[in-house]
């Protein structure tokens, strides 16, 4: 147990929660870790291991830096959200309180290897994941527990309170929004057709919300492949054996497709595409238009923007980037981080674009290795920057720090043999 002014507090509970979120589900007990004290020394610490001041000052060029034939572009919006920030605060403050204490996470807070190793560093230890340390069932009574941004699944949470585990929640705002929707569609009985990542802890923890009534249920749906499907057997009906099969692992326990498909209401995991989540919405309103009568429609489909506010500025920043002339684009960031993928996905559909998790994957201005996403591994492309008169326009999801963005300009003009600090003195 800590000592001093939170001892007290810690006591009346075995189960406190740790948050800032002033609208998070009731919990007995609320410590708002941003204390001025505990804040002001975790800021400086975050501000160290994540900050660019190099990012800063291209910011304030209009987000362009140009030498000896190089121009980097860098979009307008890019790198951390409010979210992320928020959680990172939220993961360095508990090693704050909590010095001596064995502090554990349940997974990746962030989809960022280096952040995730920074984490590591600060002796919190995972509880899943190829390098976890622990498991839910080494938790004794009063061990703190991080939430991750994404949140987790409401059996997890309550397998944690059952060994009377003290919770920091980092979930993210815009992820609790989409579960207040699903509980919604499941107290009017109506099946939440959830556009997203069956695997993704996001859409793991939504789902799970969709069916903590015992009365709702849900279907993820991933492509627009899949949802064509899916209104295919709204319209026409089918096979039951065949849908099921096909969706295994991404329904409801006791789903049936002829009979939770007749009310449908729409959300998504927060980090997909928006307009590809639009046209999932366009096509199954269209098909419950079709099989019940527009005059019938309200009574069947419902749907809700639960599209990350924050991924979508980065979304419509990098539309605009591409624009403009750019002979290639670099996309920064984890290659298992949702957001930063689509992000990859729209510069492939335009120009030569590589999905990079650091500026070591640019091996030299020959050779560069980079995240095919439809391998699903790492790859190598060879001449991959051009020589003479080029543009190279650069985002981040927004898992990623900007030291890492700063790694990738710098590197980018050292292939050129161009010092960056040269540069700037210069003008």
């Amino acid at each position: 147990m800590p000592n001093g002014w939170l001892a007290a507090e810690l006591s009346t509970s075995a189960c406190t929660r740790y948050t800032m979120a002033t609208d998070a589900p009731a919990a007995p007990q609320k410590i708002n870790l941003r204390r001025p004290d505990i804040m002001e020394a975790v800021q400086a610490q975050v501000l160290s291991h994540y900050r660019s001041e190099l990012v800063d000052r291209i910011r304030a060029r209009g987000h362009v830096l140009s030498a000896d034939g190089l121009t980097i572009k860098l979009a307008k919006e890019f790198g951390f959200c409010y979210g992320v920030e928020r959680a990172i605060d939220l993961a360095y403050a508990a090693r704050k309180v909590f010095p001596n204490q064995p502090i554990y996470i349940l997974g990746e807070i962030i989809h960022n290897p280096e952040v995730n190793d920074q984490i590591r560093d600060m002796d919190i230890k995972f509880l899943s994941g190829k390098e976890k340390n622990a498991d839910i069932d080494d938790l004794k009574k009063d061990d703190v527990v991080i939430i991750p941004a994404f949140g987790t699944e409401i059996a997890v949470m309550e397998k944690l309170k059952a060994r009377g585990c003290q919770f920091v929640d980092t979930t993210c705002g815009d992820v609790m929004s989409v579960w207040k929707r699903v509980r919604q569609y499941a107290n009017d009985s109506v099946t939440s057709i959830i556009h997203g990542k069956s695997w993704h802890e996001e859409t793991k923890a939504t789902s799970s919300r969709a069916t903590a009534s015992g009365r709702g249920h849900y279907l993820v749906v991933f492509t627009l492949a899949e949802t064509d499907y899916v209104c295919d057997y709204i319209i026409n009906g089918g096979s039951k054996t065949e849908f099921l099969e096909k969706f295994k692992g991404a329904f409801s326990p006791g789903f049936d497709p002829d009979i939770h498909l007749k009310a449908i209401g729409v959300a998504n995991q927060t980090t997909m595409l928006r307009g590809e989540t639009e046209e999932v919405q366009r096509r199954l309103r269209a098909a419950m238009e079709k099989k019940y009568g527009s005059a019938e429609l309200e009574k069947h489909f419902r749907f809700f923007d639960t599209i990350c506010g924050a991924t979508q500025d980065r979304q419509d920043a990098l539309e605009k980037l591409l624009a403009q002339p750019l002979d290639l684009l670099l996309v920064v960031g984890g290659y298992n981080s949702s957001n930063t993928s689509h992000l990859a996905e729209m510069g492939e559909a335009k120009l030569p674009t590589y999905f990079i998790k650091n500026a070591a994957k640019m091996v030299s201005d020959k050779l560069i290795q980079h995240y095919n996403q439809h391998q699903h591994k790492e790859v190598e492309t060879r001449e991959w920057l051009p020589p003479g008169q080029i543009t190279v326009g650069i985002t981040a999801g927004a898992s990623c720090p900007n030291n890492l963005i700063e790694d990738a300009i710098r590197r980018l003009f050292e292939l050129r043999g161009i010092s960056v600090q040269e540069l700037l003195a210069a003008n």
